[in-house]
């Protein structure tokens, strides 16, 4: 099969039976609810609104240790633990003290908060030991959720393959499209055709009442960075095909289960990007040149999606199924935050190892997933007593559903994040500019509540970030030193979720502040979107996710060109800065001479210039397991067909033109009474 000669180059399977849909959906609804009462009607059952999906060793972990904490802090939240018993049990172990200092167990007499809901986590490795690297984890506090957490669904792919990738995305991603395109029921393993429905098959409709999935994973490793995106479009595929494929006689169907009613779903990639500073580091390395690969594939489906005028002369659904994107939005963070974090917080650059910054990353995910979900959370994602037990009135919180972050957030989003204690003491004395100057601040702890703050990814070089933040904060609080930085000056949209402890009453002046701070320092967004979220903490909590110019900042530059240099370049460029330079000529100029690309790139990115090894002679093993497995010439695919062409680069860099050149117009009040 060829590109050039293929209508549709996606062949992933969607099982098109309802019948089976929905008896696969029920058969995982009880492995998730094992309790549940034989006589009851298990449709009554909703599954929970949000699902992690893990992929790859540190994306599973990842997805692990978040559910690990949401389940041991409700737990002890229902058992109305102490909080100095469970201190005993966790040791040292940042991450659940911030979650313990986040739920205010310690006070009796007072109402509880709610607390976070439990979600459905998928764990994927191409590992033949995924299970028992999980089952036998020693780390503290997870014996018990393994036991009881049923909510955490292994998918076992070991079938197709169970060596790993390599650490090369384009076998990860090779061997995702083998797992994706392959027929469930002809798969040995019947808990992967269950868990297919629910992930691909039956999203968006009403017999799967999840709504947000987030996809977690290290941008530099080769089977999370290779399948993420794989395993994202094809879900993608899946409901936009439903979307297109409408026929009336649904409407007429007795069980409602068996039609496709729109329903809006939110995906986003969490995309952990490799450190690129520091002391230790070099450029270009191997996960450098990986991450740089997922971020191009990422913008230039992006701009196919988003922003392609082509497009417009040819609407047909066919056209538009070519032109998917993996998510809605992929989240940043980068490991260099948290050794910034780390530094802050007196450790020294050369005694922070890979399990410390992977701690940290683990720590900052989940407080950010915290605040996402408890925004969006709806009311059967709680037990009955929980809003009667925390004494809050539902109606009191803006609530950001699916669809509010679906039209608000996309492509590359960063987040800035900051948490004030409030006690009886010093409800009237929180400093709001405080709060947000510290949400955009370099990464580090804060001590009274152990939460990580900061932002993601930073705009700029650290030093260079650092100096405009001590100027933004000397001349009390102006943005001119920090609004003229592309980061802030080019964003499109954001999103700010507000938490607040219960009783507590933000004042009509705070709020008005931080609006004004967000104002001025995001001076051409077109759009902002507010959550207030009342009851969900004890803390006050500002989290702000910045859309599309976080693909500006200098880290997001490096590491794609740092790719595209190495795979695309030609010999005479691969090894001088030319190709630096023309790239940003290329965003810059005001025209763009897409003939110009060729010049410096060859036509289809080299695998082998991050490889060890003979390519040559890996291509034919994978993809005679890909005709062993998928016994249909109409569906072979070879590698080369998913190879990233120079189109990639060019699409990648006319979205970064885009943003680059984003701004809003301002309104002139007219009259004609003058």
């Amino acid at each position: 099969m060829s590109k050039d000669v293929t209508l549709n180059e996606h062949l992933y399977y969607t099982e098109e039976n309802l019948d089976n849909i929905l008896e696969n959906l029920d058969i995982v609804r009880r492995q998730i609810y094992p309790n549940l009462d034989p006589e009851s009607d298990i449709n009554d059952q909703n599954f929970p609104s949000v699902c992690l999906v893990g992929l790859g060793r540190c994306g599973s972990n990842i997805a692990l240790d978040v559910a690990t904490l949401v389940y041991n802090a409700r737990s002890n939240y229902m058992a109305d633990l102490e909080l100095q018993d469970n201190s005993k049990v966790e040791g040292e172990f940042r991450p659940m003290r911030w979650i313990q200092k986040h739920l205010p167990m310690e006070i009796k007499g007072e109402p509880r908060p709610v607390f976070l809901i439990e979600p459905v986590v998928m764990l994927g490795d191409l590992d033949k030991d995924i299970e028992g690297r999980i089952r036998f984890s020693s780390q503290n506090g997870r014996s018990n959720f393994l036991e009881e957490y049923k909510k955490l669904q292994i998918m076992d792919l070991s079938e197709v393959h169970a060596g790993g990738a390599g650490n090369a995305p384009i076998l990860g991603q090779y061997l995702a499209k083998i797992i994706l395109n392959k027929n469930t029921s002809s798969f040995q393993n019947n808990g992967w055709r269950h868990m297919h429905s629910y992930l691909v098959d039956s999203c968006g409709i009403k017999a799967n009442q999840s709504r947000l999935y987030f996809y977690i994973f290290s941008a530099g490793g080769g089977t999370g960075s290779g399948m993420a995106s794989e395993f994202g479009l094809a879900q993608q595929y899946s409901y936009m095909s439903k979307t297109f494929d409408y026929h009336s006689a649904q409407s007429k169907v007795t069980d409602k289960r068996h039609s496709f009613v729109f329903e809006p779903i939110f995906t986003s990639g969490i995309c952990i990007l490799p450190n690129i500073s520091g002391d230790k580091i070099e450029v270009s390395e191997a996960l450098h040149i990986n991450a740089g690969r997922l971020l191009c594939k990422y913008l230039s489906e992006e701009w196919d999606f988003s922003y392609n005028v082509e497009r417009e002369g040819n609407d047909h659904p066919s056209s538009a199924m070519q032109r998917i994107r993996p998510w809605n939005s992929m989240m940043l963070i980068s490991n260099d935050i948290m050794r910034y974090a780390e530094e802050n917080d007196g450790g020294a650059d050369t005694e922070i190892d890979v399990n410390t910054m992977e701690k940290y990353a683990n720590q900052y995910i989940s407080q950010q997933i915290f605040n996402i979900l408890t925004a969006q959370a709806v009311t059967t994602d709680y037990d009955e007593d929980y809003f009667r037990r925390a004494g809050v009135d539902i109606a009191e919180t803006i609530r950001l559903d699916a669809n509010d972050l679906f039209m608000s957030l996309a492509g590359p989003v960063a987040i800035a994040y900051a948490e004030s204690v409030v006690t009886g003491s010093s409800k009237e004395q929180i400093d709001i500019d405080d709060l947000f100057c510290r949400s955009i601040d370099l990464p580090h702890f804060n001590p009274d509540t152990s939460a990580i703050e900061g932002i993601s990814i930073l705009p700029i070089e650290s030093s260079s970030y650092s100096d405009a933040l001590k100027n933004y904060r000397e001349s009390g609080y102006d943005t001119t030193s920090l609004n003229h930085l592309h980061f802030f000056k080019n964003c499109s949209s954001i999103v700010s979720i507000i938490s607040l402890p219960k009783d507590y009453k933000l004042s009509f002046t705070a709020l008005n502040r931080l609006k004004l701070h967000l104002n001025s320092l995001f001076p051409n967004t077109t759009l902002k979107r507010y959550a207030l979220v009342i009851g969900a903490s004890a803390n006050l909590s500002l989290t702000t996710l910045v859309a599309k110019s976080p693909c500006l900042s200098d880290d997001f530059l490096t590491l794609m060109v740092a790719y595209v240099k190495r795979c695309f370049a030609r010999d005479e460029y691969r090894f001088s800065d030319e190709v630096d330079k023309a790239i940003l000529g290329f965003i810059t100029d005001d025209e763009f001479n897409e003939e110009d690309v060729e010049q410096y790139f060859n036509a289809y990115e080299n695998p082998a210039k991050i490889l060890d090894t003979n390519w040559y002679a890996i291509k034919p093993m994978y993809e005679k397991k890909y005709r062993e497995l998928i016994d249909d010439p109409e569906k072979f695919i070879s590698i080369n067909d998913i190879r990233l062409d120079v189109d990639n680069v060019k699409k990648s860099i006319k979205y970064l033109r885009e943003i680059y050149r984003h701004r809003v117009s301002k309104t002139n009040v007219l009259s004609l009474n003058v």
